[in-house]
């Protein structure tokens, strides 16, 4: 099987239009297909090797890439809680570890670690290898795949990806999520970001960069929020929310409580918004507002596997 150009998959930058155009399509169609017989891509990652090495908790992401590499015809390897259960467990460096574990014929990594910048840590070793690293989440870097499925949602929900209003509301400094889709979604033109947070808690440094060194050649404007207003409502195609990530931070995250979407709170959506989260949620949607159609957090989260299965085909499949 050919390799397609992007080798790794570390960062959500990477994704430009032409690979959109690809993947997307393909999302779509491993979808229908996949409801019709869940088995049709079974030729597509034969005799492929692969490895979930996760340092951390996962349901969504490590679940996902399980079963999108079955579907696609390779049986995973799998070590979940490799902070635990590995040799990391005796002070091993990443690096160590990866060196090894490429010598053991796998073809890809998906990797998820709690330190920031390690996919890239990883990469720069499984390259010597010619072994491809996916980074399924790396501290409060990036999660460029998450990103991917958000952006399906959307244009699955839309059919573009352009001219949207799109309203980010929770964590905005520690939640990777957050990051991966702003990169992504800042280059497509004409996008317009409320950013919802407590200024503690608001966008870092360098995203706001990145938007505004594209923000006259794409259209792109923003604006900081502390609270989410009946007007901002109003004017949103996808309210994105995320959790407090507690784990990140040395506070008691306290904030959620100003935080909490409810059915009384949403009522001021438009009928065709979306309401988006990359899960879990921990109390900032309240369950009462799941039975909303425009609730598509449990929609978005089964996007992961058609998502997924779409760019581990396209990483290892003539097309």
């Amino acid at each position: 099987m050919a390799r397609a150009p992007l080798t790794h998959i570390l960062r959500s930058q990477q994704f430009d239009e032409g690979f959109l155009s690809i993947i997307l399509p393909m999302a779509a169609e491993i979808k229908a297909r996949h409801g019709e017989n869940k088995w049709s891509f079974r030729h597509r990652l034969k005799d492929i090797n692969v490895l979930l090495l996760f340092y951390e908790p996962s349901t969504r992401t490590e679940k996902s890439f399980d079963q999108a590499c079955r579907f696609l015809g390779s049986i995973p390897s799998t070590t979940q809680n490799a902070g635990a259960f590995s040799s990391a467990a005796k002070g091993e460096t990443l690096e160590d570890s990866i060196e090894i574990l490429c010598g053991y014929g796998y073809d890809f990594i998906i990797l998820r670690h709690p330190e920031e910048g390690a996919s890239e840590r990883a990469a720069k070793v499984a390259s010597r290898h010619g072994v491809s690293i996916i980074n399924a989440g790396d501290g409060s870097g990036q999660h460029p795949t998450q990103a991917l499925l958000d952006i399906f949602t959307i244009w699955e929900k839309f059919g573009r990806l352009k001219n949207l209003n799109i309203t980010l509301g929770g964590d905005l400094f520690h939640g990777r999520t957050v990051h991966s889709l702003i990169y992504l979604l800042g280059k497509f033109k004409g996008t317009n970001f409320r950013f919802v947070a407590p200024k503690e808690l608001q966008l870092r440094p360098d995203i706001i960069e990145y938007l505004t060194k594209h923000k006259k050649e794409r259209r792109l404007s923003w604006t900081f929020e502390e609270s989410l207003s009946k007007k901002i409502l109003k004017e949103t195609d996808v309210l994105y929310w995320t959790r407090i990530q507690k784990e990140r931070m040395n506070g008691d995250g306290e904030h959620i409580k100003n935080f909490v979407l409810t059915p009384q709170i949403i009522k001021f959506l438009p009928k065709e918004s979306i309401i988006m989260h990359p899960l879990p949620r921990v109390g900032e949607i309240h369950p009462s507002t799941d039975r909303d159609p425009r609730a598509w957090y449990f929609k978005q989260a089964k996007n992961g596997l058609y998502v997924r299965m779409a760019l581990l085909s396209y990483l290892f499949h003539d097309h």
